[in-house]
């Protein structure tokens, strides 16, 4: 009987896309995880769908979200980026 190794399956999903999803904005990088921990989970669980600012805030981290929120953003702009996000990386988001 063949065993299921989570540890060799998260090294084959990440070596294969990379640990983060990048986008830019304004010249600027940023980087979303391609893999939740269970505690970032938990958090965005508890976020209002129509709270746009909450998820950003959990999956951008402080230092990101700081720098996004110098940027004129719409919220078309954030729908596109959660839609891209959610087809590339399987994590479906902002779909209330």
């Amino acid at each position: 009987m063949t065993r299921f190794s989570i540890n060799a399956a998260r090294a084959q999903r990440l070596e294969a896309d990379g640990a983060d999803w990048e986008f830019e904005l304004d010249d600027e990088v940023f980087r979303l995880p391609r893999e939740f921990p269970r505690a970032m989970a938990k958090q965005l669980s508890q976020i209002d769908d129509n709270d746009i600012d909450g998820l950003l805030e959990v999956l951008l981290g402080e230092e990101q979200y700081k720098r996004f929120n110098t940027h004129t953003v719409t919220v078309q702009d954030v729908a596109a980026l959660l839609e891209a996000y959610g087809k590339e990386t399987g994590l479906p988001l902002g779909e209330g």
